[in-house]
Order: structure tokens, then sequence, then C-alpha cells
């Protein structure tokens, strides 16, 4: 999984790095003319589906937002207990943290998506007969814009997940064409949780700082990449690197916001919080790789394109 709450963010990151729009609007449920009809059997990989998949349970919040997204909606009849977008998702008790086939095939799927293969859980299910399809954590766009077009192949609807991939694609460029050009690149720290976790360039979430041209302040503190590009930093480090913006990914589950950073020893001084550049963002979607990283983008460029060039 990509998301978690900071605690188990930080014991996860011990042992493996943990793997992180307007597309996912409500009319996006209703499938489109042909794409029901769509020719099988279809394959993916190495996973082919002999008809189009009416019972899908999805085991990642982002997989649960991309089917959701390309009209495969009424399909999904499970979701994961952290599956929380969009809201009318069926949400079950079934843990992507600690996947159980027997609970997983209690649900009678005839496709399930997951992100992480906890537990040998694709072997387990593979014995089961249940056809498994993954979507490991993104590490860049191209990975999203995959995912979402595989889905829509295996679901029966890849008119519309290309059609989802093309609109993120030109927000993406739209987005990024306005910025101002600047002598001098921005600084930023991203924000993990409280215990002081971020994410550096290498990672999914800091290639989308990088289109935005900012500079990652956590890239020297895993130059050698022991960290798996989340590195744990200090109060001294970050004070020291003196950020021109802040964004906190915890201001959900940790409620933290500028008030809070302010209040930390030292950190009254950081240019972040002189400006008023600390950005609390939406946990979730700061999270995830999937359709909503638009949004995402979009409120991370509307607080630089706040600052003069």
């Amino acid at each position: 999984m990509f998301r978690r709450t900071p605690r188990l963010f930080a014991a996860t990151l011990a042992v493996a790095a943990l793997a992180l729009g307007a597309c996912a609007e409500k009319a996006d449920d209703k499938p489109t003319t042909g794409t029901a009809a769509a020719a099988y059997p279809v394959t993916v990989g190495t996973l082919t589906l002999d008809k189009r998949p009416e019972k899908i349970v999805a085991l990642s919040p982002t997989a649960t937002e991309m089917l959701f997204a390309i009209g495969a909606g009424p399909q999904v009849t499970a979701v994961d207990d952290q599956s929380n977008y969009p809201a009318d998702a069926p949400k079950s008790d079934l843990s992507a943290f600690q996947p159980n086939a027997e609970a997983i095939a209690g649900k009678n799927p005839d496709l399930v998506v997951l992100s992480d293969d906890r537990n040998k859980i694709v072997e387990q299910l593979g014995k089961l007969k249940i056809p498994v399809y993954q979507t490991p954590a993104a590490t860049t766009l191209d990975d999203t814009y995959r995912q979402i077009t595989e889905l829509g192949t295996l679901t029966g609807h890849a008119d519309q997940a290309t059609d989802v991939a093309s609109r993120m694609k030109d927000d993406i460029a739209k987005l990024v064409k306005d910025l101002p050009q600047r002598a001098e690149k921005l600084t930023y720290y991203h924000e993990l949780g409280p215990e002081l976790y971020s994410a550096t360039s290498k990672t999914f979430i800091g290639t989308l700082y990088s289109q935005v041209g900012l500079t990652n302040i956590a890239d020297p503190a895993d130059a050698d990449g022991k960290n798996a590009g989340y590195p744990q930093l200090s109060q001294e480090f970050i004070v020291k690197a003196n950020p021109d913006f802040v964004f906190l990914a915890d201001s959900k589950c940790c409620q933290q916001n500028a008030d809070s950073v302010k209040a930390r020893s030292g950190w009254a001084g950081l240019t972040a919080v002189k400006n008023n550049q600390v950005i609390a963002l939406d946990d979730d979607v700061a999270s995830r790789w999937g359709p909503r990283v638009v949004d995402l983008l979009r409120v991370i460029i509307d607080a630089v394109a706040r600052v003069p060039a």
C-alpha cells in the first residue's frame, strides 16, 4: 500500500519502501456505448480473462479510484477497508495490509486488483483459481497511465480508460505550462508524518514536484538510496535547509497545519512559515497515484504561482 498512518508508515519503511481529479466524477461510472461489448478473451501481461469481470474486489485505494474513474464501478462488489473514494465504493472489512485469501474468496470475485503481494496473497489466490491483477505503487506518471489503460482492457472499458489517461496528460500539461519562469528554483519539504519522514525526488510524489520546478530539500538525506527515497529527517536538518514551502501530507491523519508547524522548535523562522507557505494537502490524494494526482498537482502549482517570479 502506498498510504499509511504515520506510525504504520514508519514501521513499514524500516523493511521496504512504501508504495504512494476531475476524472473520477460520478458520470464516469456509467458505461458508454461499446465498452461493455469489448471482445474477450483479453490479455494483460500474464493475465488472461475469458469474459468481462462482474465481481471485482479491489484491495488498494488507488485501484478503487482507477476502477470507478474508468466506468467499472458497477462491476466492483467489494473494496478494502482503506478505500474511501468515491464515497459510494462498496467498502468492506477486507484488509490490504493483512490480506486473507479465504475472506477474499468469500466475496466470490472473478478479478482481484491489488497493489502489494503481502503474505504471498497472489500465490494463494492463484491456487484458488482467482485472477489477480497487480498495480504496484507507481514511480512515474507513465506507470499511472499504464495501469489505468490496462484496467480498462481487463474490465471492458478500454475507451473510457484511454480517455481518462488522455485527460490527465492534457490537464497536467496545461497546469505546468502556465507556471512562471524563475531565475532560481524554490525549495520544498514534503512531510509524510510528524516523525519527519519525507520523500525524495526519486519517488512518485517527488516526480510531481519536479514537474513544477521545485528543489527537494530531502534529496541529500538519501543520496545513496538506502532509504528507498523515504528518509527520516531531523528538526535541525529541516531548519538548516530553510525550505520555501512546507507541504503537509499529514493534515488529516495527524492534524498538522501552519500553526502546529510554526510551534515546532526553530521552525517559526523558516521562510515557508514567515511567508505563509505551509500548505496542508489532502492526505489521501497525496498518497495515491490514481486520477486525482491532477488535483494534487493543481494545489501545488496554485501555491507556487502565488510567489512572485
